[in-house]
């Protein structure tokens, strides 16, 4: 047994431990709401660590293509489990009221939402004020611009008009001056505009979470049916995740590469840059910090559940004691997964 096989073999070994041994394995299918970058190594790394097989599941990950995406194929039973946007879950929630296996957020990862406004410095936008009469741009599926009229509301922000494209378009428009800004995930935008030939010193991000719209982002989300019928796999799944996730966090550069494991060719550096971006921003943000990793405040996923009624226009209110289960979490000890805050 060389060295490596080795090392493997006495990891896998340890995870089971941890895990009180492994048992007849549970497949579980589970996608994830995007392609394969820098922050899919949070669910790749418990899988790749053998953490997930310790604790007896046995679940393939699969990329994804938008988090409504994500919640339909949840929904249709196509998979068990998913990676997706509380505000297109509520969406599905309001929108599908007799849908009969609507998913449910059983763990908060992104506390805050990624949503922000990026311009150009050279557009002398600075605030969101400056935001008044002018040209934005983004799909129209975008969570950003979804989401905008809350933005909007919060920071007396009017009479823009919205120019819609294909999600590779965006930047490209803003950086050849066809649209003032653009709303999207600020460490995808920033990144996709440095790979445009801009600097990052030349780009103005204005956070949602940091203009009054404290908008949860991407939970792990289940089926009803994998609830009623086997809430342990569910528990066992969170727990190895957690575990996974506790090391992506404290080591970005070693995440990766579960990361370039499934999909060769990414660029390590910039998808190393995008994971980090997101754990500062979404992931231990001071919300998260202040929360707890995993869950959520009622009060604030009340007042979400209402402002996305309005500003999505739902079919019905968004009930948010349907959206979410959180008696499957973790222990706190389990969920103490943040890294020390940067000083």
């Amino acid at each position: 047994m060389n060295k490596r096989h080795f090392l493997q073999t006495t990891a896998a070994l340890a995870a089971a431990a941890a895990f009180g041994g492994a048992h007849a394995q549970t497949a579980l299918k589970f996608q994830l709401d995007w392609r394969f970058e820098g922050p899919a190594a949070l669910f790749l790394q418990p899988a790749a660590k053998g953490y997930f097989k310790a604790a007896g599941l046995d679940v393939t990950i699969d990329s994804g293509n938008g988090s409504g995406g994500t919640v339909t194929r949840v929904a249709s039973g196509t998979y068990d489990l998913g990676f997706a946007d509380m505000a297109a879950l509520m969406e599905f929630h309001a929108n599908n009221p007799d849908a009969p296996n609507k998913p449910v957020a059983v763990m908060m990862v992104y506390n805050n939402t990624p949503a922000a406004v990026l311009a150009l410095k050279k557009s002398g936008i600075t605030k969101p004020a400056d935001l008044s009469g002018k040209k934005l741009g983004a799909p129209v599926f975008d969570a950003g611009r979804k989401a905008f009229p809350i933005f909007q509301k919060s920071n007396n922000v009017s009479n823009v008009a919205w120019t819609s494209m294909d999600p590779p378009l965006r930047e490209t428009m803003l950086v050849r001056g066809d649209i003032d800004a653009i709303t999207g995930f600020s460490f995808t935008s920033l990144l996709n505009l440095e790979a445009r030939g801009i600097k990052a010193e030349d780009v103005v991000i204005l956070p949602y979470a940091d203009y009054g719209v404290k908008l949860y982002g991407n939970a792990i989300i289940a089926s009803p049916k994998l609830i009623k019928e086997n809430p342990a796999a569910v528990k066992a799944f969170l727990s190895a995740f957690a575990k996974g996730a506790k090391e992506v966090m404290l080591n970005p550069v070693a995440g990766i590469e579960t990361v370039k494991a499934r999909d060769g060719i990414i660029n390590v550096a910039l998808e190393t840059r995008r994971l980090q971006l997101a754990i500062d921003s979404v992931v231990a943000s001071p919300d998260a910090r202040k929360e707890g990793f995993g869950q959520v405040n009622p009060g604030r996923l009340s007042l979400m559940a209402s402002q996305v009624s309005d500003a999505y226009a739902t079919k019905t209110r968004i009930n948010p004691a349907a959206i979410w289960d959180g008696s499957m979490l973790p222990s706190a000890a389990e969920l103490n997964v943040l890294p020390p805050a940067k000083k």
